[in-house]
């Protein structure tokens, strides 16, 4: 399984994101966890995150999973047609929703199993990867924000299980979060959940030699 997760827009090591792919650059930019913002906002933060790919050498192209929550489309040909499903950062409860309501949690654990895709992005995207998101809710992300066009429902607490543990994003950094983090840390500890807490710059990156934190 190959992925790269990062606290934080690409981080310090964005080569490692081109070198897990070896050469192929088909991207898919997945914007849902943003999807609490006006369309104007979601609209510029869309083409600063084709750019910083394009920037390392990708070829990025928006998939919006709002776009298969009818069950009359299927996302399997587009996701068997891209390298790397690359995903924004923002609200992971809303994030969640979107990856289960299109079918995308199944898929991409089963193409990623497969081999045949690689995952990325950075912090919701990061949580999403992980166990669970109970240390996120309440003290960084809504778990009952449900923007427009989303169907009805209680949040969904279990991350995608890509990563055997929890991942607490902008660790001690820069961040605006990084205080709210510290609860979320303390949560982990407090219910004996493996963790891994990143610093804005760091990123996860698992392939063939493991799974180990970079920058």
């Amino acid at each position: 399984m190959r992925l790269y997760l990062s606290s934080f827009r690409i981080g310090n090591c964005p080569e490692e994101l081109p070198r897990l792919l070896g050469g192929r650059t088909r991207t898919a930019l997945v914007m849902n966890a943003y999807d609490f913002q006006d369309t104007d906002s979601r609209a510029a933060s869309t083409q600063r995150e084709i750019a910083e790919l394009r920037s390392i050498g990708l070829s990025p192209e928006e998939l919006d999973l709002r776009d298969y929550f009818s069950a009359d489309r299927s996302l399997r040909k587009t996701l068997e047609n891209v390298d790397l499903v690359y995903v924004r950062g923002g609200n992971s409860f809303i994030l969640r929703r979107a990856l289960r309501h299109s079918g995308a949690d199944t898929l991409l654990k089963e193409l990623l199993a497969a081999d045949t895709l690689a995952f990325g992005g950075y912090s919701a995207a990061a949580a999403v990867a992980g166990t669970t998101l109970r240390g996120i809710g309440g003290h960084i992300d809504d778990p009952d924000h449900i923007p427009a066009g989303y169907p009805a429902g209680d949040p969904l607490w279990d991350g995608l299980g890509l990563l055997p543990f929890a991942v607490a994003p902008h660790y001690r950094s820069d961040h605006p979060e990084t205080e709210e983090i510290e609860h979320t840390v303390q949560h982990h500890i407090d219910h004996h959940e493996p963790f891994v807490a990143l610093r804005d710059g760091q990123a996860i990156v698992t392939d063939d030699n493991g799974v180990r934190v970079v920058g």
